[in-house]
């Protein structure tokens, strides 16, 4: 699909009123200029969640959660990019702009979409009539209400039952062949991928079906299971099994547990453990962690005991670390020998199930024993080999408490990582020492993060200033960032600061940003503005300064062209002058 633009994001966001979004899903209350609740992000007990109507973005002082209406839909009612858009859009009666490329890809897309759903009712058709696979699946214990839930049907034996049902033409069965359910030989024969299989429909997060897996009923013919193939609708890495089926379940998932198999995910719905989902046949990738930390706080991994099993878990731990905001936790549940999540709710039960999820290890835990198995601590060299490993490992958390406690277990482990953090070093426990909740005074600033901080309150500020900016050239941390912010403003003059930070989103400084535009800066809009120009100001005159000495040095080394002593005589002039807000 087309990308929507940055004009539309921009008008969407000023059209919406982020108080009416947040304040329709959680309980607001009014703090002056702002509003505040407990964070729907994280458990408290006291408000750290502010929304801001003026600067029209929300902030969690606890958890770090913050944006715009268009991430607070996707977080909270746990919607993509593209239909958190639409949601907004059609609460303030505008169409979302599609170019007639995307119209056609729309079109495109909206066909596999149908010729798959076309195949599950093919499935479901047959799985009706099928004795075989009835039979299976009620070996198995499973309902009648579980198999509707999730769709379950029956691809029947031979080359040609799906392609005689549904090819009528030669764009249907392109159309099957691009959905991953047709397959084609080396002589140009195409015949159905699934035969002779129970089907178990992949759901996106919408509950459309992109994708199938499945289950061989004759152990000898092919692989046990078989899933679709990459396609323009399913990427596997990205999706989970069941997800859907859990988030019809729960209005607020408590917990995910992620399993191996689609048979594991039935089986526990079917005990009723309902909120387990399945990767499908590849390890936990980012876009997995990310997808699972976004549905709920808590994940719990479910891996054999064996060495392949702890494998699958490192891997899932890599995928998980640079995802750990506080608030979210991480488990593994290792299996007995010879268990799976199925077997082990058939003879204990959904009670049993739920006690060895209480017992499952901590990713912390389970990290520092996985890098040290092979290390003895009692010695300051196997110290040092533990802090090696880990330290490459612990920098990949985000900033925060998690964080700070992981260095201080590192320190307690070998003595390595410096001071050991405590409970005063936490930002609530500051806030609280220093009686200033969110309005506390903040420490005295650079002026490259004064300029950021203004104009993240008010963008409107950096429409006064005119290119090029001679600020630009200064050597100093943030100049390159702070002349970026202008150029967006200027280019996108009624920007606001949630749609700011909405663009500068994955940017390296994006969590810095978010903290800049939360705070809350004295005095009027005059005094921001003259805080603004005389910071840019000052800049300006340093960069002079800066310019002068190299041209002043490189005059007693090697002399000065014509245009260079031109240049200083310029740069000196500007020594009296300095930019001055617009009237």
């Amino acid at each position: 699909m087309a990308r929507i633009p940055d004009g539309f994001i921009d008008d969407l966001l000023a059209r919406t009123d982020i108080v009416e979004v947040v304040g329709a899903r959680v309980p607001l209350k009014r703090q002056g200029k702002e509003y505040s609740a407990r964070c729907p992000f994280h458990d408290e007990r006291s408000p750290s969640f502010w929304v801001s109507p003026t600067k029209q973005f929300y902030h969690c002082f606890g958890c770090g959660a913050h944006g715009t209406a268009i991430s607070f839909l996707m977080n909270y009612d746990r919607l993509e990019f593209l239909d958190a858009v639409e949601e907004l859009a059609k609460r303030v009666g505008v169409e979302v702009p599609r170019d007639t490329r995307s119209r056609n890809e729309d079109s495109d897309t909206q066909e596999l979409f149908n010729a798959l759903e076309a195949a599950q009712r093919f499935f479901l058709k047959q799985y009706a009539s099928s004795g075989k696979a009835q039979g299976y699946l009620d070996s198995r214990g499973v309902s009648i209400d579980i198999r509707d839930r999730f769709g379950i049907g029956y691809a029947p034996d031979g080359f040609n039952a799906l392609r005689d049902a549904l090819g009528t033409d030669e764009r249907r069965i392109k159309l099957l062949e691009r959905g991953g359910m047709l397959s084609k030989n080396d002589s140009g024969r195409v015949y159905d991928k699934f035969r002779d299989r129970v089907m178990f429909p992949i759901h996106d997060r919408r509950g459309r079906v992109i994708a199938f897996g499945g289950r061989v009923l004759d152990k000898e013919d092919g692989p046990k299971y078989l899933n679709s193939p990459e396609t323009p609708l399913f990427h596997k890495g990205r999706e989970l099994y069941g997800l859907w089926q859990v988030r019809q379940t729960h209005n607020k998932i408590p917990r995910l547990i992620v399993v191996e198999g689609y048979m594991d995910v039935i089986a526990l719905f079917q005990h009723g453990v309902d909120t387990a989902v399945a990767t499908l046949g590849t390890a936990t990738t980012p876009d997995h962690a990310e997808l699972l930390f976004r549905n709920a706080a808590d994940v719990y991994f479910c891996f054999d005991g064996d060495r392949a099993g702890r494998g699958a878990a490192w891997k899932a731990v890599e995928s998980v670390l640079p995802r750990m905001k506080d608030g979210r936790q991480a488990f593994f549940l290792f299996l007995p020998d010879g268990e799976d999540p199925d077997s082990l709710v058939r003879s204990e039960g959904a009670e049993g199930f739920d006690r060895r999820l209480r017992d499952a290890t901590p990713l912390s835990q389970f990290l520092f024993d996985s890098i040290a198995t092979d290390v003895n601590l009692n010695t300051l060299e196997g110290k040092g080999r533990l802090a090696e490993r880990a330290k490459p490992l612990l920098a990949q958390i985000p900033d925060g408490a998690f964080a700070d406690l992981m260095k201080q277990r590192l320190t307690e482990l070998t003595g390595v990582g410096g001071r050991q953090a405590t409970p005063e070093t936490h930002v609530p426990t500051q806030r609280a020492h220093s009686g200033g909740g969110r309005h506390a005074p903040t420490p005295r600033r650079s002026l490259v993060r004064s300029a950021i901080g203004v104009l993240l309150q008010k963008p409107s500020l950096a429409a006064g200033l005119t290119p090029p900016y001679r600020f630009s050239a200064l050597r100093q941390p943030g100049i390159d960032l702070l002349t970026e912010i202008v150029e967006v403003v200027q280019q996108r003059p009624e920007i606001s600061t949630g749609a700011l930070l909405e663009h500068f989103a994955e940017h390296p400084q994006s969590g810095a940003l978010q903290k800049l535009a939360s705070q809350s800066l004295p005095g009027n809009d005059d005094t921001l503005q003259r805080e603004f120009f005389d910071a840019v100001g000052q800049l300006e005159k340093q960069m002079v300064e800066q310019r002068l000495a190299e041209l002043q040095m490189q005059q007693g080394e090697s002399g000065l062209s014509d245009e260079e002593k031109r240049e200083l005589l310029a740069l000196l002039q500007a020594r009296l002058s300095r930019p001055r807000a617009p009237n």
